[in-house]
């Protein structure tokens, strides 16, 4: 009894130390979607791929829509209070100085905007490239996200 304990034991613990090695070799999300070595059409069928895309583009959605409405009533929470405490007298504002700031932060933007233009067109370009390597992917998750956006 004792010796089938531990050879059950020693198994489980091979096997967990394979399984912590193979994930150290490689994240999951590169075993899914490769080394931007081709498309995920390649590796899975149409109906495994619209599932992919749809089940994490419903959760994304859902969690968005989630995310979104605590954000709105904070947001909009916290202008109906300041709103509320100029109107009461218990602040003040300095419209004059928030115009300055506002058209110095317009002109700090327009500067990064030129600055980052590279970077940006990179980042369309990589996006273009694996929407078109993974089109079905990106099919179903457009439509889950929008049944999560909905749900």
């Amino acid at each position: 009894m004792a010796n089938r304990r531990k050879d059950i034991e020693e198994e489980v613990y091979d096997t967990v130390m394979d399984l912590t090695d193979y994930a150290k070799r490689q994240p999951w999300w590169k075993r899914l979607f490769g080394n931007n070595s081709g498309p995920i059409a390649q590796k899975y069928s149409v109906a495994t791929q619209l599932t992919i895309g749809g089940v994490s583009g419903w959760c994304t959605g859902y969690l968005f829509q989630k995310v979104g409405k605590v954000a709105a009533a904070v947001v909009g929470g916290g202008l109906l209070l300041l709103q509320i405490a100029n109107n009461q007298g218990y602040i003040q504002i300095d419209w004059k100085r928030v115009e300055k700031d506002v058209s110095k932060a317009k002109k700090q933007l327009k500067k990064g905007s030129e600055k980052a233009g590279p970077e940006l067109n990179t980042f369309v370009e990589k996006s273009k490239e694996f929407v078109k390597k993974n089109f079905v992917v990106t099919s179903g998750f457009v439509g889950g996200f929008l049944l999560g956006l909905a749900s």
